[in-house]
């Protein structure tokens, strides 16, 4: 069995020390070194932990995550649809509940037999990790080298791998949460109306992260800069890619823009944004209760009072927002004081004619933004 304190030494010497995942039986003591003693996000499922460490990594900080390999099926899309193209290169480790021949339950017997191709199809490459110190050491500088090559790399991990480590006590955090709904019409602007003034009002220690779609290809339409992100796919991580991004450069505000499908879609990244509650991160829904990009089929945004879920999830301020000059207040306020915050604005369906879409490859974008970010 490993020591987790002589393995996680050797992964803070090697510069992973920012960790998000969700719990496992097998990575129980893993998960309690990472909460113990590093930087550690708890997500609500795989998917959402792999955006988290992804905006992480794009702060420069070398990022893990860890999960069961039955939630590596959730963490998919995020994988194959941002990991990939844009080449952040994240370290994992997934359990293997299901190994064959090892007795365990009978809803991870599929999930164990496939895990190793799983990771195949995927594209990551991966090793069992053994449970030998010095062994498992030598595996750690050999994924580091395929890191430095911003290239993903992940461990199986069997049963019994790692020594017990006890969790030191937690506290629970309670936010005191601000909600503004609405208090009269909507002004209902168009999408690209909306990201003027947004972009208008940006500064050169602002990170602008636009969701896959029309959102991402309007903002690059308006102005292409070094601090806009333009995601494709991974549809529903905007807001946990700007969580890692914010909680790792404090210095910089980060602006996620969502829609409603997208974050319908993954509606569990609001709780771990609200309780990490980091103070630099502004987190905006343009709800046009459509799926534009695909056709504009309705979405069910209009039974959703997202200003109250927000808030009830902890975000410090939730503020329904009216017309673009209360776009502009709110933004210009949080500017002024910052406290993580969501503003919902409803607006018109559509979106501009004869939309182009970014020249930039998508990890030509990443790696734009990193020089802006700087070290």
């Amino acid at each position: 069995m490993i020591p987790l304190p002589e393995f996680g030494a050797e992964l803070k010497n090697l510069g992973f020390d920012f960790y998000s995942g969700v719990p496992c039986s097998y990575l129980k003591h893993f998960i309690n070194f990472a909460i113990n003693e590093c930087e550690y996000v708890a997500a609500t499922n795989e998917g959402e932990a792999v955006a988290i460490v992804a905006g992480a990594t794009l702060g420069q900080k070398k990022s893990v995550v860890l999960m069961q390999n039955s939630g590596l099926t959730n963490a998919v899309s995020p994988l194959v649809s941002l990991i990939q193209p844009f080449r952040i290169p994240i370290l994992g480790f997934v359990s293997l509940r299901g190994e064959p021949g090892v007795p365990d339950e009978p809803q991870h017997e599929l999930m164990g037999e496939i895990t190793p191709q799983t990771l195949d199809l995927l594209k990551i490459d991966w090793d069992y990790l053994s449970t030998n110190l010095e062994e498992a050491k030598q595996q750690l500088h050999r994924a580091n080298e395929k890191i430095e090559r911003n290239e993903p790399y992940f461990f199986i991990v069997k049963k019994g791998t790692f020594e017990p480590v006890g969790l030191q006590a937690q506290e629970t955090k309670i936010t005191t949460s601000v909600a503004r709904p609405q208090s009269r019409e909507d002004q209902l602007p168009t999408r690209y109306d909306a990201l003027r003034e947004i972009n208008t009002l940006k500064d050169n220690q602002t990170v602008q992260l636009a969701t896959t779609g029309k959102t991402g290809r309007e903002l690059y339409d308006l102005e292409d800069a070094p601090n806009n992100l333009y995601m494709v796919g991974s549809m529903g991580c905007v807001s946990s890619i700007g969580l890692g991004l914010a909680l790792t450069r404090r210095e910089k505000s980060v602006i996620a823009i969502d829609g409603d499908g997208a974050l319908l879609m993954r509606l569990g990244n609001l709780p771990t944004n609200g309780y990490c509650s980091p103070p630099n991160l502004l987190h905006i829904l343009l709800d046009n209760n459509v799926h534009d990009s695909t056709g504009g089929q309705q979405t069910v945004s209009g039974n959703v009072d997202f200003v109250e879920v927000a808030s009830a999830c902890g975000y410090d301020q939730a503020i329904y927002v009216h017309t673009l000059e209360e776009l502009k207040d709110c933004i210009e306020n949080w500017k002024q004081d910052q406290k993580l915050t969501f503003l919902y604005m409803r607006i018109a369906g559509g979106s501009k004619a004869s939309l182009g879409r970014p020249t930039l490859k998508p990890f030509e974008v990443k790696e734009r933004l990193q020089v802006f970010l700087g070290d």
